[in-house]
Order: C-alpha cells, then structure tokens, then sequence
C-alpha cells in the first residue's frame, strides 16, 4: 500500500509511481497558488527524459492560471523528451480543457491507473 504523500504546499503533493513522478494538484489553481506551485513544476520538468503525471482530480476551481502550468509543463516536458499525462475528471476543468483545445495536446484521462498505463504514444506530442 502507498502511503500518503506530504504536502509540499497546501495545493501540491509529489510522488513517484511505477517509474512517473505525479504532482498531485489540490484546491483552488488560481494566480496565487499557481505561482506557489511553480517552482515544484519547474524543478521535476527539467530533468531529462521526464515521466510525469499531473493529477487534478481533487482540483475544486481551475483558471487560466491553472492552464498556463499545464502548457508550461508541457513545453518544457517535451523539449527534453519526456512523457507528460494527464488525470482530470471534474466537469468544469473537462470543460475548460475542451474549449481551450488542450485536451487534444493532454487528452485527460479519468485515473491515476489509466494515465500510468498510457502509451508513449499518447505524451501530448501533437
């Protein structure tokens, strides 16, 4: 059994997952807590050949700020060849992802276990 990660911060926990780091986003993603995280974000995507999983399912309000972390992480994931996935299931943010089109780049899946089981493939390289 995995043991619960500490917070790094209030709206940010990190762990590994067969092989992933997951950055587990919590609460309310707006300006402020978007710059909280952004030094987290910045350190696990600039490792080469990154594996990450960004986690928002216990995401309660999502905003701009929100969708500039995930194209961030995404740039900067790919230009190092890495592997980015997505975990969303709250309708808003699904809705969010849809209209801006970033769910075509992170197609969102609905568990931590689908997003781990994504083919390299599928790491937003479109």
């Amino acid at each position: 059994m995995q043991q619960e990660p500490a917070p790094l911060t209030r709206h940010l926990r990190i762990h590994a997952d067969r092989g992933f780091t997951v950055l587990e986003f919590r609460g309310e993603i707006d300006i402020a807590t978007a710059t909280e995280i952004l030094p987290y974000l910045d350190r696990v995507t600039a490792r080469p050949r990154a594996r990450i999983v960004i986690d928002l399912r216990q995401v309660e309000f999502f905003d701009c700020s929100g969708l500039r972390l995930l194209y961030r992480a995404r740039h900067r994931v790919l230009e190092r060849d890495g592997r980015l996935h997505l975990v969303c299931t709250h309708p808003l943010t699904l809705r969010i992802l849809r209209v801006t089109g970033l769910n075509r780049l992170l197609p969102p899946q609905p568990t931590l276990d689908a997003a781990l089981e994504q083919p390299e493939t599928t790491s937003g390289t479109s």
